[in-house]
């Protein structure tokens, strides 16, 4: 096995569910030795949500935990108990960076807040990932996806005009946070490292959304100068082809409008009745009657073809547009393949698995799947022997309620 870019970190994993996870599937998919710790019997959250083979939930086989924690060492400690934080204590010694996702105060209550832990070990750089932070007077609040979406700002103007405004699908926000969280630790890392400064590094997942992707930036910045509000504006309104189409085996997506105009004639072969100078007026791309006339020839156009000739014919012309895949259509994609997007792994309750693989590409210190994902306290004697624990001790621990 090759040596990876983060394969002298070591990392202490207190997180559950998505944010906090994410961050360190991103450390571990590069190296990083990454000792997740869970609740003994229970395990993180995630462990008990979907998807399942078969529809039939294990504590051993959630997709999502599986995609979450491939690469981690898993172990078992209950952390009320004095023995699982003398062995926290020992870890800690010996590792570069713990990230936790718990409410903000657990684990200084547990005796493991930055403070008890820095005194261990100066140099530590730890990562706690919370819904609104680790201060102010939202710090106890709860969140959740659309909770974050939704404060973040741009929820407003997103959905259609007429109607109540929704959030985008799936889990988007939670996974830029825990994105966001492995960029910070890392930066935190390199100070760590060439300066011997140690640090608390505070992620709000409700902040993550402000400044970032879905047109906050601007957003935030166009406030400032007109004191307005984005609305939610119809796509109608910005002109034609613009948005998802149907064509002869499915759909796809493309952008035409008053700027790419001449681009989608030239890939409809420049059509006589297009060249008329009717269609390149300023009204014309607000004109409903041109626009019946065009999706008229249009539409017959697209279903004509496929999705992957539209794509390359529209391509050749310069228009930004694309396929809509599904799920199938990703995995099955040989491009994708070749560029190793996706990987293979065993997992022994599950079986063989085909995973995404590294979010880029490193040409000197590549990826590799050094393990599957953990069984729940896969990794007990084996991290505990580590700290001088020998089999007795670990059966003795089991016993009473320690791991």
């Amino acid at each position: 096995m090759s040596e990876q870019a983060l394969s002298d970190v070591k990392v202490l994993d207190f997180t559950h569910h998505i944010a906090g996870p994410y961050c360190t599937k991103l450390l571990a998919t590069y190296g990083a030795d990454v000792i997740k710790v869970e609740r003994p019997g229970v395990g993180d959250v995630s462990r008990r949500l979907g998807p399942f083979p078969g529809d039939v939930p294990h504590v051993e086989k959630s997709g999502l935990f599986l995609h979450l924690n491939t690469g981690k060492r898993s172990i078992t400690l209950n952390l009320k108990t004095e023995e699982a934080r003398k062995a926290v204590h020992e870890l800690v010694a010996d590792v570069d960076i713990v990230v936790e996702s718990f409410r903000p105060g657990t684990m200084s209550r547990f005796g493991l807040g930055y403070d008890d832990l820095k005194a261990i070990n100066p140099a530590l750089v730890m990562t706690s990932v919370s819904n609104f932070g680790q201060t102010g007077p939202y710090r106890d609040y709860q969140g959740s996806e659309i909770v974050f979406y939704g404060m973040g700002g741009e929820m407003g103007s997103t959905g259609l005009e007429d109607r109540e405004p929704v959030k985008l699908g799936g889990s988007v926000g939670l996974y830029q946070a825990g994105a966001m969280a492995a960029v910070a630790t890392m930066g935190a890392l390199f100070a760590a490292r060439y300066q011997d400064i140690g640090q608390h590094v505070d992620v709000s997942i409700m902040e993550t959304q402000l400044g970032t992707q879905d047109r906050r930036t601007s957003s935030l910045v166009g406030y400032q100068y007109t004191g307005e509000n984005n609305p939610r504006v119809p796509l109608s309104t910005a002109g034609y082809p613009i948005g998802i189409y149907p064509c002869q085996d499915g759909y796809f997506d493309l952008l035409g409008g008053l700027v790419y105009f001449s681009r989608v004639v030239r890939m409809l072969g420049e059509p006589d009745f297009l060249r008329d100078p009717k269609w390149y007026t300023p009204t014309a791309q607000t004109d409903p009657d041109l626009k019946e006339e065009f999706e008229a020839y249009f539409l017959a156009w697209c279903m004509e073809h496929t999705r992957k000739e539209i794509w390359e014919i529209g391509q050749a012309a310069s228009v930004l547009c694309a396929p809509v895949n599904t799920v199938e259509d990703v995995i099955n994609d040989p491009v994708l393949a070749e560029r190793g997007s996706f990987d293979r792994l065993r997992h022994p309750e599950v079986g063989e698995v085909k995973i995404t693989g590294r979010p880029f590409i490193m040409t000197e210190t590549p990826w590799q799947i050094r393990r599957p994902p953990p069984l729940l306290g896969e990794h007990n004697e084996e991290v505990l022997a580590s700290l001088g624990y020998g089999k007795m001790d670990v059966a003795r621990l089991k016993s009473e309620g320690v791991i």
